[in-house]
């Protein structure tokens, strides 16, 4: 695998390897190995699926059992900005399942799909600690609460616009 031609030439294989390692003898190795790959990467690409079975002596089947388990992972880049939309029942008490419909339309994708221009990523999450303020979205890190189409279409245009400015 040392050979740059044989994998996606957005990560590193060296330190990948080199973060395998490091983590590899430590009891449950498999979790903070993939956490600190998507870490590094923003993704755990596919290719390093062989490399952390062979370090761990598991199947690669074993390892993406794992990562489609859990849906924070992701097998594929992300975005230029991740959506999440929250699904906990608080949420969809508050309207959160017309919102993903609108969401998905909006940008005419589904969970966990990324838009042609690649400049959004969608994914549901189960709970996002906003409860009170639902329906709720995390855009990258900021948690933004009382979304509805008209708020969903604001943070969109405030994203995909450009401030030029001329001196």
């Amino acid at each position: 695998m040392k050979n740059s031609s044989q994998h996606d030439s957005t990560w590193d294989v060296d330190l990948i390897e080199k973060t395998i390692k490091s983590l590899k003898d430590k009891p449950g190795a498999l979790l903070p190995i993939l956490h600190a790959i998507q870490s590094v990467c923003g993704y755990i690409p596919k290719d390093t699926i062989s490399l952390i079975a062979k370090a761990l002596n598991q199947t690669s089947a074993e390892i993406h059992g794992v990562i489609s388990f859990y849906h924070y992972f992701r097998t594929s880049p992300s975005g230029n900005h991740s959506i999440q939309v929250c699904r906990g029942e608080a949420c969809q008490a508050r309207g959160s399942r017309a919102l993903e419909t609108y969401v998905k339309g909006k940008l005419k994708i589904n969970y966990h799909e990324k838009t042609p221009d690649g400049e959004f990523d969608l994914t549901a999450v189960y709970c996002l600690g906003n409860c009170a303020r639902g329906p709720s979205i995390r855009v990258g890190d900021d948690i933004i609460g009382s979304v509805d189409k008209n708020k969903f279409n604001q943070i969109i245009n405030t994203l995909t616009t450009f401030v030029v400015e001329l001196n």
